[in-house]
């Protein structure tokens, strides 16, 4: 596993691959491909074939590239998918009509569709395929050429996701899908491959830290650390039963959008010193080892300052042309500026405020994200916060009977990010680094007064010792304020407002930071809806907000870390001074007296806004 990405082609991805995803965020006849009735074939070129250019042994990361020839005449519904694991039926559903009634599938006629693809490609993205300037000829009489056939080439970024997989050509577009031909299935060299480590902080000693990885291997590994030190990991999964479902229609997690997530390993490398630097791999002699990877642990709680970084609603982008159930066209920049921090040692940990991974229930996309982030969070302490993607599903015990974790309801998550929380599907902790106290709430359980997460939340707050850790920082997905209207729904939830924002006013909360409208937004130092004291400019002109008088907290929206970008109302209200529309991150330098913010965009590096609280 590389700790940086290799500059050949993600330099030139982040320049392009925005505009080429940006149609694909949200619906796209892609992500209605699952159940399409297939269409008669029987009219097929004899001579049709799918040839791979890779080795028989895909390794942990390559592009592939995939050729399709024979074909009589090309159209703009030629398209081809990538399916895992490679013995997935796409011809047929299960010969039983009155199963997929009883699930809620009450489609007449089969054979269906029954396996989504993991990502799929036009061929019309070779330039050359339309006009069929890649001739061949397959049939000659007297001397003359009698039939010709086309080709086209297109390539796929693959990374090793433990099962085979294969190509399969289809014609009709996304919404009438004819299956034609079948690549031979391909095999990683090494599916048991430990892979996608990311570290996280168990508490606010920074004495210790948790690394987590994926493998297809369930015998437990080691972590080797420090100077000689070895831990073993605890090993665990989930299954299919693991994902909620509705009685009316089968989710994506439970159903077609299942993908087998191997084996997560997790391991604690104790008797580290707090803001200090080590080098660590993990794996076996067995199923091989990772890269050595150096890695740095945060300030622990009460020293002097704290460098991190905080977004939400990343997801991820796609390095081919690729399109896929849910794409966040912004995420591969994000990350890639975000790795440049932490290359430049300007980051002591990064919290991630929800919509972690947009998996959906297309579990196969939780290691397309893993893999992305791995440049940052093999190497820092990646903290996160659950959203309503990674939760949301009806009669699931959410706030919100949404379908919005298309099935995984906490469950992907909280296997793949451990945090330091009290129990299972109680995603909610606390954790000091450096001067700040983090209150990390879940806006997407229970949070009504006299809650568990309430009381939880009312006696974290009031715990605080300010002069230990002088400021205190309240994180969760669902904001409280926000200029951009919900489409279908209020894009903050007055009860949620009522219940919880009592609880920071009393506490002194000096900074609330949320995701989940996506952009950037900051607010006066607000309390029900009206501004209690307004930032004044320093002589560098940035807006300084005075809180050795406290008078409220300033909220700031950051879920611009990847998804489309929302515009905002033309009517802002008072409370609102600052509104960016553009991809990027929040960036925080805490030492005893300031707070110091800048909302740095990822294409330019530009700070677009900064601001300072200060005691």
């Amino acid at each position: 596993m590389s700790t940086t990405f290799p500059s050949s082609h993600v330099d030139l991805m982040v320049k392009h691959t925005k505009a080429l995803h940006e149609n694909f965020t949200a619906l796209s006849d892609f992500r209605l491909i699952n159940r399409r009735i297939l269409n008669d074939c029987s009219i097929l070129s004899p001579y049709l074939k799918l040839d791979i250019h890779s080795n028989s042994n895909l390794s942990d990361e390559e592009f592939v590239t995939v050729t399709v020839t024979g074909v009589f005449t090309p159209s703009y519904g030629d398209w081809v998918a990538m399916i895992s694991p490679s013995n997935s039926n796409v011809e047929t559903c299960l010969n039983n009509l009155f199963y997929y009634q009883q699930t809620g599938d009450t489609a007449a006629i089969l054979p269906l569709l029954c396996h989504y693809p993991v990502k799929a490609q036009y061929l019309k993205n070779d330039p050359d395929y339309l006009s069929c300037k890649k001739k061949e000829c397959k049939k000659e009489l007297n001397g003359k050429c009698i039939v010709t056939t086309c080709s086209g080439s297109i390539k796929f970024h693959v990374i090793n996701i433990r099962s085979d997989i294969e190509f399969v050509f289809f014609t009709g577009g996304f919404l009438t899908p004819c299956l034609i031909g079948r690549s031979t299935p391909l095999g990683f060299a090494n599916p048991n491959k430990p892979l996608y480590g990311h570290l996280s902080s168990i508490d606010s000693t920074a004495t210790s830290m948790r690394l987590t990885w994926v493998s297809g291997d369930k015998e437990p590994q080691q972590v080797q650390y420090g100077d000689g030190k070895t831990v073993t990991s605890e090993v665990t999964t989930f299954s299919q039963d693991d994902m909620c479902s509705s009685v009316v229609l089968p989710s994506p997690a439970k159903d077609f959008g299942w993908h087998d997530p191997g084996f997560i390993h997790s391991a604690i490398m104790k008797g580290l010193e707090p803001s200090s630097t080590y080098s660590y791999r993990y794996g076996s002699n067995s199923v091989d080892w990772s890269e050595q990877i150096k890695f740095s642990t945060p300030p622990a709680g009460g020293s002097d300052e704290l460098r991190f970084i905080s977004f939400g609603d990343m997801g991820k982008t796609p390095l081919d042309a690729s399109e896929e159930h849910y794409i966040q066209p912004g995420a591969l920049s994000v990350i890639k500026a975000i790795s440049d921090d932490v290359n430049s040692n300007n980051v002591n940990s990064v919290f991630h405020i929800g919509d972690i991974s947009y998996a959906t229930g297309f579990l196969a996309e939780w290691d397309f994200f893993m893999h992305l982030i791995s440049p940052v969070a093999s190497r820092v302490s990646y903290m996160t916060a659950i959203g309503n993607h990674e939760r949301d599903y009806v009669d699931s015990g959410s706030v919100y009977r949404l379908f919005d974790s298309g099935g995984e309801c906490g469950v992907p998550y909280e296997t793949y990010f451990p945090m330091p929380t009290s129990a299972k599907d109680k995603p909610w902790y606390s954790i000091e680094q450096g001067t700040v106290h983090f209150t990390v709430i879940s806006t997407e359980h229970d949070w009504s007064q006299n809650s568990e997460q309430y009381e939880w939340m009312k006696k974290d707050m009031a715990s605080v010792n300010r002069q230990h850790t002088p400021w205190l920082i309240f994180m969760g997905h669902r904001p409280m304020y926000s200029s951009t209207q919900g489409i279908l729904f209020p894009s903050a939830d007055q009860k949620f407002v009522e219940a919880v924002e009592p609880l920071l006013f009393e506490n002194k909360v000096d900074l609330v930071l949320f995701g989940h409208v996506h952009n950037y937004e900051r607010t006066c130092s607000v309390y029900q809806k009206k501004c209690k004291a307004m930032p004044i400019k320093d002589q560098k002109g940035i807006d300084t907000y005075d809180n050795r008088n406290y008078s409220a907290p300033v909220h700031a929206i950051i879920g611009m870390a990847g998804f489309t970008l929302e515009k905002f109302s033309i009517n802002a209200e008072s409370w609102s001074l600052k509104r960016i529309s553009e991809f990027g991150y929040l960036r925080a330098h805490a030492t005893r007296n300031d707070l110091n913010l800048e909302f740095v965009t990822s294409d330019t590096r530009e700070v677009k806004d900064s601001f300072r609280i200060t005691k």
